[in-house]
């Protein structure tokens, strides 16, 4: 069958909800737009029954082979925490590994990550955070980042990688090209990030170049950096970021995923139906537009606008549409998993609080 323009726009997005239930006017939107997935926050998230059951209706009014996406990175960044166990942050676990010299606490973290992502339905984590730990960023970044240097940074992310593809988990590494030196939050407003091309060639890009067969998608960012071809255009709505870099200079072939498009750091930059737009037209796969329904119907009917106006803007939307629909369906060949009995449940709860300890014990001998 053939996809209509309308079912090319709404394949090109990733959508949040507002509650612990669709809503009526949820599941009429949903119907109508047919997202590429849904993301879920802790507000949405009372217990694995409640959110595997949401997801799986949810997933039944978007495209074939969506998205479920949630953040788990451990630490600050955790919305099971509350529902499961809270998880030791990349950083924590990075620092405990290479203090032991035992790596294999890299590859648990992607596991227990993976496992309790299952257990609750979902089927990508937006993690690993690839951004490097520096001293401009401490404040906004915390714990997120697992190191300072590129080489500590592949070392965990592809250790991680390799936890959560063990048990079908799909990841991200985000926020490309890198907020390692960005003093804002993206989520407020647009970082200002005065590094040249060589210096994030060399330093926070080495990650996603390093990795770039190993990373099922990639998340662009909003901030800008002006020392580079994109002046100050934010990176989620850059041809060179995207296209350049990405795409042709790294070779980039997975799903390239944009941050909330809701944020900060593009709407104070352009309305949401500019973003939407240039994002697309710069070369990302999938937008994210993760709270409120009127933001994403306005993403949604301005592709569709654009994609009438002008014929080789089509054409994109298309293509894009059908590429990303094959690699979803390859990367989310399996379906969803069977639920956890309460035995198991509890027996999974107990692995991440036993591993949590052995984390805790870790930063004692270091503080030691």
């Amino acid at each position: 069958m053939k996809t209509t323009l309308r079912q090319a726009a709404g394949s090109l997005l990733v959508v949040g909800l507002g509650g612990t239930e669709l809503s009526g006017l949820e599941r009429a939107w949903l119907k109508l737009v047919q997202p590429a997935g849904v993301i879920l926050f802790r507000r949405n998230i009372v217990d694995a029954r409640q959110t595997r059951a949401l997801l799986a209706e949810a997933a039944a009014l978007c495209a074939p082979k969506s998205l479920r996406c949630v953040d788990v990175e451990g630490g600050t960044v955790d919305r099971l925490r509350d529902a499961l166990a809270p998880i030791p942050s990349a950083h924590a676990v990075a620092e405990a590994a290479r203090r032991t010299g035992k790596n294999r606490l890299i590859r648990e973290h992607g596991e227990l990550i993976a496992q309790g992502v299952k257990a609750f339905g979902f089927n990508t984590t937006l993690a690993p955070v690839l951004d490097l730990a520096q001293p401009e960023s401490a404040e906004v970044m915390g714990t997120r980042a697992a190191a300072a240097d590129a080489a500590g940074m592949m070392d965990y992310a592809r250790t991680f990688l390799a936890g959560l593809a063990r048990h079908g988990v799909v990841g991200c590494g985000k926020h490309f090209p890198g907020l390692g030196a960005g003093t804002r939050d993206t989520h407020l407003e647009t970082p200002v990030i005065q590094r040249s091309v060589g210096e994030l060639w060399r330093k926070d890009l080495a990650p996603y170049r390093e990795l770039r067969n190993e990373l099922p998608m990639i998340m662009v960012n909003h901030a800008a950096y002006p020392d580079t071809p994109s002046e100050n255009s934010p990176a989620s709505v850059s041809r060179y970021w995207i296209t350049t870099v990405l795409r042709k200079r790294i070779g980039y072939r997975g799903i390239i995923f944009s941050d909330d498009l809701e944020m900060g750091g593009i709407l104070k930059f352009m309305p949401i139906e500019e973003a939407a737009v240039a994002a697309i037209r710069a070369g990302m796969d999938l937008l994210e537009v993760c709270h409120t329904p009127e933001m994403i119907l306005r993403a949604y009917e301005e592709l569709i606008a654009e994609g009438e106006r002008s014929a080789a803007f089509l054409r994109l939307m298309m293509s894009l549409a059908e590429r990303t629909a094959r690699l979803r369906a390859k990367l989310f060949a399996g379906g969803p998993s069977a639920a956890l009995t309460p035995k198991q449940f509890a027996a999974l709860r107990g692995r991440i609080l036993r591993f949590s300890k052995t984390i805790e014990k870790a930063q004692e001998v270091q503080r030691a």
